[in-house]
């Protein structure tokens, strides 16, 4: 018997706000510190919501939101604020 695997698509969960913002929480919880992590899903939220669009109201190119936001990106703290906002996402801190 011959098993099929297909690659995980996270993006297939990406539906609805709260969804979006409860992978994004746990991947603010879970990064190494280097910020890759948030890159990765910030990328993944935005393809899930159309890149174009994502681009667009966030006031950027769409060739360099892809760029920005891959894994050899290094975006500036105010491309991923803009990304964030254009998402409908808000960046808060909490004391632990």
């Amino acid at each position: 018997m011959s098993e099929s695997f297909s690659r995980f698509d996270t993006e297939k969960y990406l539906n609805t706000p709260l969804e979006i913002a409860a992978y994004l929480e746990t991947c603010f919880e879970d990064d190494a510190g280097d910020g890759l992590l948030i890159c990765t899903a910030l990328n993944n939220i935005a393809r899930a919501q159309g890149m174009t669009q994502v681009a667009r109201d966030a006031g950027l190119g769409r060739e360099s939101l892809y760029k920005a936001l891959s894994s050899a990106g290094n975006p500036e703290f105010a491309t991923i604020m803009k990304v964030m906002k254009a998402l409908g996402l808000r960046l808060h801190a909490t004391a632990v």
